[in-house]
């Protein structure tokens, strides 16, 4: 069987109280993880305190220690 190069990717396992940073994409920017359960992930923008349940979609790409959050915009 021929060999390939195959990019693999899975959900991230959010735990609640993570602050995390979106990137790129609608959804960027700064938000903490409040809620989740096996189809949704419910998280909270620390600046406006806006709330917005999304269905899993983010994937592990860095993590970083002593990272100043949340950004100035």
């Amino acid at each position: 069987m021929p060999k390939h190069n195959v990019t693999l990717f899975k959900p991230y396992p959010f735990e609640i109280g993570q602050k995390i940073r979106i990137e790129s994409g609608p959804r960027s920017g700064d938000w903490e993880v409040i809620g989740m359960d096996q189809n949704q992930v419910e998280l909270q923008c620390p600046v406006s305190l806006r709330k917005f349940k999304w269905a899993g979609f983010c994937y592990l790409v860095e993590e970083r220690h002593n990272e100043p959050w949340p950004l100035e915009h």
